[in-house]
């Protein structure tokens, strides 16, 4: 995400400072050891770039350790960081653990009471959200990870950002579909179809999909990276080693069912350099497809929020079979962005979504800039105090 982002970054940023100061307000001491931790940048800075996308303690205050009037003012605060759009997207993502406890048999996987469970999901904010200095906050839980850093006042970073759906489609009565991420899948998916032979020979990376997106839950990004064990983006708990084996060994069979092997991981890796079609590449209409994908994505946050892209430095990829309803994966790369879709589980209905930065992620550039701001001021200070010793 650029830094210079404007008015709408800084109006962003005062309605996540008053929801973030209301909610803090509203808890009592012990809740608040679990909700607020320090600044960014501090002791607490590994922890703040933790994040699952998976039904794991995410780290926060959940839900479920609320009051309704608490539960109220935290849902004011993630609705502080998206658009109308992206606010219903959340909360019917959180509303459908119901419907993958129902077709999961209401059983109480993952070592927990209630397996499928709408009221875990976490909030914690690192630092102090009122005044100018670094702070931010976390939303996660099954399916759903916001990340979001301020400084000076200015919503500085926005990723990573994840979404996703088990079922990703459900029949309501009438026969209506329940579809809520349609177009990420339907817009890429004209986008593959679209191309020639030759391109889409080009975009098309393997004829089998990944079993989930390859960077995974990476606080960062990592130079030819490849696909995750389900057991790496569980947070490990003390006595959790028997819950670990069992996503260990559902990892491999995931991993089985692809018939991928090392060669297939290593041509699907994130690298530096984008795999797939450049945009170079795309006529006008293809062209306004990978605009439009690129925009669904962005749509979730506040009005002004949403980065700028150039279609000529974007790199689109696939991998899978272009049927519908059938298991595929796609990415978006170039300037410094990183989309990952995959929707491979349960047959090609369960999907993930994320927005990744290569270099901003939790505003890491930021933070680079704000520890050479502060220890070039700290040595121009040593410097001119020696000089006062030395006359």
């Amino acid at each position: 995400m650029p830094t210079e982002l404007g008015a709408a970054a800084k109006t962003v940023a005062q309605a996540m400072s008053r929801a973030a100061m209301a909610w803090l307000a509203d808890l009592d001491d012990e809740q608040r050891t679990l909700a607020w931790w320090g600044p960014p940048g501090s002791e607490h800075e590994a922890e703040r770039r933790r994040w699952f996308y998976t039904p794991t303690d995410h780290g926060g205050l959940a839900f479920n350790a609320q009051f309704a009037w608490q539960q109220r003012r935290a849902m004011q605060l993630v609705a502080s960081g998206l658009s109308p759009e992206g606010y219903d997207l959340v909360s019917t993502i959180i509303g459908t653990e119901n419907i993958l406890d129902r077709v999961e048999g209401f059983g109480s996987e993952f070592d927990t009471r209630r397996g499928r469970d709408p009221s875990r999901y976490y909030l914690r904010v690192f630092g102090d959200p009122e005044g100018q200095g670094l702070w931010g906050w976390r939303f996660g839980g099954h399916h759903i990870s916001l990340n979001f850093l301020v400084a000076a006042g200015e919503v500085r970073s926005a990723t990573p950002r994840f979404f996703g759906l088990d079922p990703a489609v459900t029949t309501l009565p009438g026969g209506v579909r329940l579809d809520p991420l349609g177009a990420f899948q339907s817009t890429a998916r004209d986008l593959v179809t679209s191309l020639s032979p030759d391109a889409r020979a080009e975009a098309v990376l393997l004829d089998r999909a990944p079993a989930d997106i390859v960077m995974g839950n990476r606080s960062s990004f990592e130079e030819g990276a490849t696909m995750m064990n389900l057991s790496e983006i569980f947070r490990r708990r003390p006595g959790d080693d028997e819950l670990m084996e069992r996503m260990r060994r559902g990892g491999n069979a995931l991993d089985r069912q692809t018939g991928y092997g090392p060669r297939d991981h290593a041509l699907l890796s994130v690298t530096s350099v984008p795999k797939g079609i450049p945009g170079t590449d795309l006529d006008r209409g293809q062209r306004d497809l990978l605009d439009l994908l690129m925009r669904t994505y962005h749509d979730g946050l506040p009005d002004g929020l949403a980065p700028r892209w150039a279609i000529d430095e974007l790199h689109f990829a696939w991998a899978g079979s272009i049927e519908a309803g059938v298991a595929n994966y796609y990415r978006v790369q170039g300037d410094g962005f990183l989309i990952e879709w995959d929707n491979t589980a349960r047959g090609g209905n369960h999907a993930h979504g994320v927005v990744r930065h290569l270099s901003n992620d939790f505003g890491g550039d930021v933070l680079a800039g704000h520890r050479q701001a502060w220890h070039g001021a700290e040595t121009a200070v040593n410097h001119h105090y020696e000089e006062d010793v030395q006359s």
